[in-house]
Order: C-alpha cells, then sequence, then structure tokens
C-alpha cells in the first residue's frame, strides 16, 4: 500500500471530536493537541460526511449547550490527508483532501458544543463494510443487561489470558481490517493473541468486570454501532496493569437478529 488515507485533527483552546460517516474517530483536549489516525475502515467509495465537533461532551454523555466567548486564539481543523506510506501525516508533505475548520474573532459567542458538517466525495476506491449493512438499534438503552453480559464473557477469557472469545467476537472486525489495509488477517489475528498472552504473562489480566447499570451505550454510525463506554467514556473492556497503566479493547458491537458482532 504505497498511500493512507489519514485524518488529522487539531485544536487549540478547545476540544474537539473528528467523526466520519457518524462515527468517532479521534478527540484533542487540554493534554492533546494533535491526533491523527488511518480511517480506511470507516470511509466509503464516493460521498462521505465529515464532521468537527467543539467542545464535545464526554463520549456517552449528554450534550448541554451553553455560551463560548473567543478569545481569538481558539480554533479546530479537521483534514483529510493522503500521505505516502510511511511519511509524516502533515499538510506540508502529503495530500489534502477535505478541510473543515472553525476559528471564531475575538469576542465572537458560540453555542457549544458546535459543528461543522461537509459532504465529500473522496476518488478512493473502498469495499462496502460490514457495518453498513447493520441494522438501526433505537433503544440502545434496553440493551444495556445483554451487552454486559456480552462483554462479560469476553473479560472471563482474557481474566484467564484466553484471547480466543474476543477474537471470535471480534473477527468480522478483523477480516475488514486486514482488507482495509491490505495486510494479512492471520497476522492480524496472531499479533492480537501475541499481545494477551504477553499481557497476562507479566501480570495477569483482571479487566473490570462491565456492569449494566454502569455501561454507557452510545449510538454512532447513524445508531449501527453501539460503543460500549464507562461513565468516563473509556473502552468498557479494560484491564488495569501492574504498572499502574491499563489496557483498552474498544468495542463497537451492531445487533442482528438478537445478537451481538463486535464489527469496529
Amino acid at each position: 500500500m504505497e498511500r493512507l488515507l489519514v485524518l488529522r485533527l487539531e485544536s487549540v483552546g478547545v476540544a474537539a471530536e473528528a467523526l466520519i460517516n457518524g462515527v468517532p474517530v479521534a478527540r484533542t483536549g487540554p493534554g492533546l493537541r494533535v491526533a491523527t489516525v488511518a480511517i480506511h475502515e470507516y470511509t466509503l467509495s464516493g460521498g462521505n460526511e465529515l464532521e468537527l465537533v467543539i467542545q464535545p461532551p464526554p463520549p456517552g454523555a449528554p450534550s448541554v449547550p451553553e455560551p463560548w466567548v473567543s478569545d481569538g486564539h481558539c480554533g479546530a481543523s479537521l483534514r483529510l490527508l493522503l500521505p505516502r506510506t510511511g511519511q509524516l501525516a502533515h499538510p506540508e508533505n502529503a495530500r489534502t483532501l477535505a478541510l473543515l475548520e472553525w476559528a471564531p474573532v475575538a469576542e465572537d459567542v458560540s453555542e457549544v458544543p458546535a459543528s461543522v458538517r461537509r459532504a465529500v466525495d473522496l476518488p478512493i476506491a473502498f469495499p462496502r463494510w460490514r457495518w453498513l449493512e447493520a441494522p438501526v438499534v433505537d433503544d440502545p438503552q434496553s440493551l444495556r443487561a445483554p451487552i454486559a453480559a456480552y462483554l462479560q464473557g469476553l473479560a472471563v477469557g482474557l481474566m484467564r489470558g484466553d484471547v480466543e472469545p474476543l477474537l471470535l467476537a471480534a473477527r468480522l472486525r478483523l477480516e475488514d481490517l486486514a482488507q482495509a489495509y491490505q495486510r494479512s488477517l492471520a497476522d492480524d489475528v496472531g499479533r492480537l493473541r501475541l499481545q494477551v498472552q504477553q499481557l497476562h504473562a507479566r501480570s495477569p489480566l483482571k479487566p473490570v468486570m462491565p456492569k449494566a447499570d454502569t455501561l454507557c451505550l452510545r449510538a454512532v454510525a447513524g445508531g449501527r454501532l453501539l460503543e460500549c463506554l464507562t461513565p468516563e467514556g473509556t473502552p468498557a473492556l479494560q484491564s488495569p496493569l501492574a504498572d499502574g497503566g491499563r489496557v483498552e479493547w474498544p468495542v463497537r458491537v451492531a445487533v442482528i437478529e438478537g445478537r451481538f458482532y463486535v464489527l469496529r
């Protein structure tokens, strides 16, 4: 693969979130002013919807509008870049395919969260990803208990150092990612298996057990996927590490005929 389609999100003085086709893919804030991420698995051939959200609420939290007075030095931008593989995803050395910006002048009063949207046609061929065929979930909160139980099964496997339940749950996602980036599915599966085995060998994994009463389900991709989060907005499937850090396994599930599938 000679080139990667990369989203670059930058912000100064504000938090920002970038979405493509209704899926959040990057977020910046006080501790992170620039975020770059490859986005093949969220991108469609032809028309795509980009959204730049200013001062977004924590993931899964309700949006409460409030006034924002600009000091003239705050702003945010979202760029779709096409750098060569191995090169820095920066406007100076990559082709810009799309740009969204938000930069109010001094003393301008805005209501935040604010949103800038744009439809863009991309001259790149992508498969039609499986998540596009998933049905829209009308009432996500009614699924908190069964999805919590589903995640608990994955957590128990990780607690035992057994990655197979997670691999089985995410099989379709892994297949899509291998196709999106022209990688070997067997290599991707092997890397995930090795990661869990190495983590568990250093110190037994102790995943936090997701519970129905604290599980947050954020509808993304137009309601086709449910992002599984903690009340703090971090992935619900995670484990603390002995060094004080933590490892996270982001999970976005589709609900098809009453069954759950990790598609992203």
